[in-house]
């Protein structure tokens, strides 16, 4: 039977393919800590279920198609405190922020039209561009300068009469970088040049760990129609289940496409919009503590890693992902080699493998992405196990010992 080209050019979540792996270890017994997967295991907090437990209508009807009015005006309330212009009706509710990436892309591109993107990228950016046909374009940055992003000239040598648009995620999954206020008007500055959009990823927005450094490309006022933000409340609020998420944008032409592709999938569920809704009733407590705990994290990840021999990371400022050197050749076959033949005291650890963050083939074999989601004994737990399995790692460990 045929399949089509397009859904042949996609390929399986570099984050999610050796799943496998982890539950044939799961059924032998072994426990796995997942630093592979960017699952919070922080509590959800109680505005969501409080809101679920009182939504009980007649009827569990339809809902308007661009999302219902309590939480949009949730999202621009959330905005507007901090001094990012978005009214209720420039804003639309999407089945989490991986279906306002994929309305984006569907709307501006054309097949063989092109996006540029700092490399590494989060792995399903690909993925949604393939499905409009459309092709990343890497932008190069570098974990030994932060992953910021290189000089103007170098990336307006990259577009060209295909280029559509700047796809960036801020503070940034995998990396963990959180680029500054003269990157962010450098983007800006090309894209009003170019006539081209800016897809500002965001969902990481509150997870900043350095005073002063996160302005939003929703303070570039004057490119507002331009700039198209897309937000989710699975990470900010660790409801990543709750698959709601949004688009805004001060474009009405752009707003009118947006409201095809959202009728043409009905609507999203009533029940999660009303617990939404009420999660941005959640006090700033919340986000601070939370904030405070993934620093901590942070701190117990970098130091951890930068103690075992022949690995390295850049310290992240931002989200709560590392790109990781790892010396190994080829850091799938590694993971999968922890998670046959490697444990301590029936545990072992799972990481990303680095390769499915890159554009091109043959570049990142020797990186992973880490999540530290975990808490704290979990993470030392979890490092100790890495550092002794690179030990431990056949035709490696003299490598790793000098």
């Amino acid at each position: 039977m045929h399949l089509s080209d397009r859904i042949q050019a996609l390929k399986i979540s570099p984050i999610r393919r050796l799943i496998p792996y982890a539950d044939e270890a799961k059924s032998k017994g072994k426990k796995v800590y997942h630093l592979n997967i960017g699952q919070p295991d922080i509590k959800t907090p109680d505005e969501y279920f409080e809101a679920i437990r009182n939504f009980h209508p007649h009827t569990v009807a339809y809902q308007p198609s661009q999302g219902i009015l309590e939480l949009r005006e949730a999202v621009s309330g959330y905005y507007q405190a901090m001094n990012v212009d978005y009214n209720p009706n420039e804003i639309y509710i999407t089945s989490g922020g991986s279906e306002a990436l994929q309305f984006a892309v569907m709307i501006m591109c054309d097949p063989g039209d092109e996006i540029l993107v700092p490399q590494p990228f989060y792995a399903n950016y690909n993925t949604f561009a393939r499905l409009a046909l459309a092709n990343l374009v890497p932008i190069p940055t570098k974990a030994e300068t932060g992953f910021h992003l290189p000089p103007e000239n170098v990336i307006e040598g990259l577009i060209n009469s295909k280029t559509r648009a700047f796809w960036v995620s801020h503070p940034c999954n995998p990396t963990g970088a959180s680029f500054t206020p003269d990157e962010i008007g450098m983007l800006v500055r090309l894209a009003k040049k170019h006539d081209l959009y800016i897809i500002a990823d965001e969902v990481y927005r509150e997870f900043i760990y350095e005073a002063g450094e996160f302005m939003s490309f929703g303070e570039a006022k004057d490119a507002l129609d331009r700039v198209i933000m897309v937000d989710s409340v699975s990470k900010r609020f660790s409801a990543c289940g709750i698959r709601i998420g949004c688009l805004a944008i001060k474009n009405k032409e752009f707003l009118a496409q947006v409201m095809k592709l959202c009728q043409g999938r009905l609507s999203v569920s009533a029940v999660e919009q009303v617990g939404a809704a009420a999660l941005y009733k959640t006090p700033k407590s919340y986000l601070q503590e939370v904030n405070k705990e993934y620093k901590m994290r942070r701190d117990v990840l970098y130091h951890g890693l930068r103690a075992i021999d022949g690995v390295y990371c850049h310290e992240p400022k931002g989200a709560f992902y590392t790109m990781v050197k790892l010396p190994v050749d080829d850091s799938e076959k590694f993971i999968i080699w922890m998670l046959q033949n490697f444990d301590i005291n029936g545990e072992t650890t799972m990481a990303a493998p680095g390769s499915g963050f890159y554009a091109q083939p043959g570049l990142g074999m020797d990186e992973v992405r880490m999540a530290y989601v975990l808490k704290k004994e979990d993470l030392e737990k979890a490092l100790n196990i890495l550092k002794n399995a690179l030990i431990a790692y056949p035709g490696r460990a003299e490598a790793i010992k000098a």
